[in-house]
């Protein structure tokens, strides 16, 4: 079967560094969120013996040996100005699984009513339009294109990414246990997200357009005239 892609956005192509960064420094405005997502691979472990809690005047102890029982992958999407985001655990990182979160996002009621959003990722190539069609029927696919401005951090720079700092919080503070599971692995990043979230816990970005003229200088095109 030919399929069909709708036309991309010329919007969604930007310039490299410095449409990145623009972008974070514009004011807050609800029917055009800002959204940034990451993802990573967490490796599920068991104990081979029954950690020991912590007890009067004895800390906890555990065995350092431990049982590997696969992998899952952890997705994040954090709205920075919101500010909000969510964390979910799944079996693969296929573009399947990538057009699924960005579904489920797109879909609840807190961007329902938004014009369009704007996704910041990195240059994984499994972040393009034609996962939708990989992962939905056409008419479907189309709806998440046409609700859905992908923004792309530059290539060896994925560092100017609002997601990467989120992600190190979430990995820091809900993913240092080890977990058998991938539905225990879930539970434990959806509740941090979902306290997060309760404490209105914002980013603070302060990296702007100037400073990347003067710190990347040496990235930058010379020009002789």
């Amino acid at each position: 079967m030919q399929r069909c892609y709708p036309p991309v956005r010329e919007s969604a192509f930007v310039a490299p560094r410095e449409a990145v960064l623009d972008l974070y420094c514009q004011p807050y405005d609800a029917r055009y969120p800002v959204i940034c997502m990451d993802e990573q691979p967490k490796q599920r472990l068991s104990e081979t013996r029954t950690p020991r809690p912590a007890q009067p005047g004895q800390p906890a102890t555990y065995d350092y040996a431990y049982v590997r029982q696969g992998s899952c992958t952890v997705w994040l999407f954090v709205e920075p100005l919101g500010p909000w985001r969510t964390a979910h655990a799944t079996a693969r990182r296929t573009a399947v699984d990538w057009a699924r979160q960005v579904q489920a996002v797109v879909d609840p009621p807190r961007y329902r009513q938004a014009e369009y959003l704007t996704l910041v990722c990195d240059n994984l190539n499994t972040h393009t339009y034609a996962s939708f069609y990989d992962a939905f029927p056409p008419d479907e696919a189309r709806r998440l294109a046409q609700r859905v401005r992908l923004v792309f951090t530059p290539k060896h720079g994925s560092w100017l990414h609002r997601a990467e700092p989120e992600l190190s919080v979430l990995t820091r503070q809900a993913l240092a246990p080890r977990m058998a599971t991938q539905a225990a692995v879930h539970a434990q990043v959806a509740a941090w997200a979902e306290d997060r979230n309760a404490a209105q816990t914002g980013l603070d970005w302060q990296f702007r357009t100037e400073d990347a003229r003067v710190r990347l200088k040496h990235l930058y095109p010379v020009i002789e005239t």
